[in-house]
């Protein structure tokens, strides 16, 4: 793998640093994978491709064309997990329940607590997930109140019922959810892979040194490409050993 996305924005030392340290050890993949997509609403794509600057006209959360490219990189590896009976669990907001999220304003008191825009058990569709990326019958949908896909969700559960070890993981933002699903997947010890084209931010540079932590850090960030051949050689080596004791108990 030669460009990064991350190249451009390290500094000379930086650069120097990384090769001079030469020791970047590659988290792996397990024994089960699983793949986990992270808010892909409504609200950061609006109603149609747009760029940034005139989709936030409409859409003040969009992610505008980062968001769309995304797409038919998520839809690739859905297709191909699925074709694989690779578990996919979905991660969108917790709204409507008279939960406050944390983008509340800090340093309110109890007695301040504004009242709910909307009524409790209320369609929210800005924060549905988008059909093109959506659940099909039988894949978990979590919803959660907090930037982190496990804090106060039964996430950790839902994977470890299902012997998950290896997580794939696409969705947004880079710098903010992703990131923070990331990082608690890792406290979990789950070994964790980022589908670098499945992933977005707004902003470029967030996007891209956010990566660049994550894959010094807690993640292997690959090109989604090499993340499908590695579930297809999963599931070629996993059939394999089941074929031989299959044939053995004969």
């Amino acid at each position: 793998m030669s460009e990064r996305v991350w190249d451009k924005f390290l500094t000379p030392q930086d650069k120097a640093h990384l090769t001079k340290k030469n020791s970047h050890q590659s988290v792996g993949f397990g024994q089960k994978p699983g793949i986990l997509l992270v808010d892909l609403y409504r609200a950061v794509f609006g109603d149609r491709p747009q760029p940034l600057l005139d989709a936030i006209e409409e859409w003040p959360q969009s992610c505008g064309m980062a968001a769309w490219d995304a797409v038919p990189h998520i839809q690739e590896l859905l297709s191909v997990a699925r074709g694989l009976e690779i578990p996919v669990t979905h991660v969108t907001m917790l709204t409507n329940t008279g939960v406050e999220g944390w983008g509340v304003p800090r340093g309110r008191r109890p007695g301040q607590r504004q009242r709910a825009m909307n009524a409790v058990g209320s369609p929210d569709a800005m924060h549905e997930i988008i059909p093109e990326v959506g659940p099909i019958l039988g894949e978990a949908v979590i919803r959660k109140a907090s930037p982190s896909a496990f804090w106060g969700t039964p996430l950790i559960a839902h994977l470890n019922v299902q012997e998950v070890d290896t997580l794939i993981v696409v969705g947004e933002s880079t710098s903010g959810c992703v990131r923070a699903t990331v990082i608690d997947a890792c406290t979990y010890r789950f070994k964790v892979i980022i589908a670098e084209e499945g992933v977005f931010d707004r902003h470029e540079a967030p996007h891209a040194i956010n990566l660049f932590d994550l894959d010094q850090k807690y993640a292997d960030v690959l090109p989604t490409a090499e993340v499908i051949s590695m579930l297809k050689q999963w599931r070629e080596d996993k059939d394999a050993v089941e074929g031989k004791v299959k044939a053995a108990s004969l």
